[in-house]
């Protein structure tokens, strides 16, 4: 299929992509791989999450990551992403937790 592209949906795809590789950067810090594990998340779980994330998604978590303070609240930025986590489980689109229950679609 041909169709025009509008430069605001490839900017936006362009940004989507760049929030994407500063959250990867940040689930690659060994404090916060320690945070994940002991939350039962691999870092290859939490990566394989970050690119399954809808391009807002992505834009709005990576807006989360501006608001830290420098080497500052940790646990709430993980918490930010176990709750991202957990909604994608139960949506069906992931299945890391095998607490969860997915979501039947009809």
């Amino acid at each position: 299929f041909a169709g025009m592209i509008e430069t605001d949906q490839t900017v936006s795809h362009q940004l989507a992509v760049q929030d994407r590789a500063r959250i990867s950067a940040f689930l690659e810090r060994e404090d916060v791989v320690a945070q994940l594990q002991q939350q039962g998340v691999t870092a290859r779980e939490a990566k394989s999450r970050v690119n399954a994330l809808t391009d807002d998604e992505a834009h709005n978590i990576a807006g989360k990551l501006d608001q830290l303070p420098a080497g500052g609240d940790i646990l709430g930025f993980l918490f930010l992403i176990f709750v991202v986590l957990l909604i994608t489980d139960i949506l069906g689109l992931t299945k890391v937790f095998p607490f969860t229950r997915t979501i039947s679609r009809r």
